[in-house]
């Protein structure tokens, strides 16, 4: 019988993947080898593969090449990060090794943009695509940018007073965009996005406020939609309505120039995953191309925002399973090391899921579980994968030690989980490590921050 954990993926996936395979019966992520990492460092674990994030930026940059190519068009692309999935200097000093650009979302944002000009990691000609809606001091922030000569800022306005608070602020003629408020799906709460100008709005804004004042130049319409690039109904039908205010508004703005497509390429969350970037991407540029020449306007220069995309598959969570209790007939809790609320947020804010995958022991039998946290709150848990809203991993042993790994959990995860601060039930950070990886492929560690410690916490509660 095929009673082993390595037969019910072998029944259920195609395994191993280009990431995930095995080595003497334990699991391997890009060539790490899991069980010598947590030999070293110990778990709770947290790490980052830095190469990740240049071989998806590098993935991308093909797709829309490709595309270009196909369809013969003659605008340009450009790839910008969008710097909120993870500030970390390490991701932005990896990223920027692949000639792309930044997109910023709030005023200290600018602070790193400001820090990595000086270290000569961007320069002036390096687009900084400032979304968000700006108080007083991202407004600053932006102004002095641009007033030291950063001519390829580009805030992008969000309401209506916006630009008459940077005009007051900058000097001499400077760029802009426009974002545009989308309509969400049918399951939202909300009809229209709180971020941006309505449709309709957008071509009355430009003639009131924009076209007539020397100082401003409008270079960029901006199309970003919360659920992200899915190729459904939904998602080309807003795509539609944004080329055609494109399409009008190209007609009365000579300056305009540049589409921003915005962000939300999904990541791997499931060895089932299954999305054809490289369609996406050509059908978007078809469809680009065909509205343009259709309406008698230029092409224009394709921007894109990927965060997610850029940093999520580079990151990783591993734990040790301490404890199994059997709390009723049907359901046994393995209980980490650590907390989801605290390590993984998203798993329980946004009920997101991440790969989920044992470390060791692939040879053995397995049995259904529910994975919990340390916390003393009943949403620290994690009960759902891939497996049809179940978990199976390998039976628990109190002496054959068990770690199982959560994948691709690079964007959001540490900023919003409050890195370095406050956890909750003051359960500590786990230590994180960095992964690189040289031109001959030989892997190199470090410690990029070790895990709380008691003291670290009273010093924030003031004891």
């Amino acid at each position: 019988m095929n009673t082993k954990y390595i037969d019910l993926i072998d029944q259920s996936f195609y395994f191993p993947q280009e990431e995930f395979y095995l080595e003497e019966n334990t699991l391997q992520f890009h060539g790490i080898d899991l069980m010598k990492l947590i030999e070293q460092y110990g778990a709770p674990l947290k790490f980052t593969y830095l190469p990740q994030i240049s071989n998806n930026i590098q993935r991308a940059k093909t797709w829309f090449a490709d595309a270009f190519a196909k369809h013969n068009y003659s605008g340009t692309y450009n790839y910008c990060y969008c710097t909120k999935s993870s500030h970390f200097k390490h991701v932005l000093d990896e990223g920027l090794k692949n000639n792309i650009h930044i997109e910023t979302s709030s005023a200290f944002d600018i602070d790193i943009v400001n820090s990595l000009k000086k270290e000569g990691k961007i320069t002036d000609e390096t687009f900084v695509i400032s979304n968000g809606f700006k108080r007083e001091k991202y407004i600053n922030n932006i102004a002095d940018l641009i007033n030291g000569g950063h001519q390829n800022c580009i805030p992008i306005i969000d309401n209506y007073e916006e630009l008459d608070l940077l005009t007051e602020e900058i000097n001499g003629k400077f760029k802009v965009g426009i974002r545009i408020a989308s309509e969400e799906e049918p399951k939202f709460e909300f009809y229209t996005s709180r971020l941006g100008i309505g449709y309709k709005n957008i071509v009355p804004f430009y003639k009131n406020q924009i076209q007539n004042n020397e100082q401003v130049e409008l270079k960029m319409l901006h199309f970003f939609i919360n659920t992200g690039i899915r190729d459904n109904a939904y998602y080309w039908n807003e795509l539609t309505k944004c080329l055609k205010v494109y399409t009008s508004l190209k007609k009365i703005c000579p300056s305009l120039d540049s589409l921003n497509i915005g962000g939300g390429f999904p990541i791997k969350n499931s060895l089932a995953f299954d999305f054809d970037y490289a369609y996406m991407v050509d059908e978007i540029v078809n469809q680009i191309k065909t509205v343009c020449e259709e309406e008698d306007v230029d092409v224009p220069n394709i921007f894109t925002e990927f965060g997610s995309f850029t940093v999520g598959e580079s990151g990783g969570a591993i734990y040790k399973v301490l404890y199994q209790k059997q709390q009723n007939d049907r359901e046994k809790w393995n209980m980490i090391n650590s907390s989801f609320i605290t390590t993984l947020p998203d798993t329980w804010a946004i009920n997101k899921r991440f790969i989920m995958l044992p470390i060791n022991r692939w040879q053995e039998g397995y049995e259904r579980v529910l994975l919990g946290g340390l916390t003393c709150d009943s949403d620290d848990y994690y009960n759902s994968e891939q497996h049809v809203n179940a978990i199976y991993l390998p039976k628990y042993h109190k002496d054959k030690p068990l770690y199982i790994g959560f994948f691709n959990t690079g964007a959001y995860q540490e900023t919003i989980g409050g890195f370095g601060g406050l956890q909750h039930c003051l359960i500590p950070s786990p230590k994180h490590i960095l992964i690189q990886c040289d031109d001959n492929g030989n892997l190199t560690t470090e410690v990029f921050a070790e895990q709380q410690k008691s003291e670290d916490l009273l010093n924030i509660l003031g004891y």
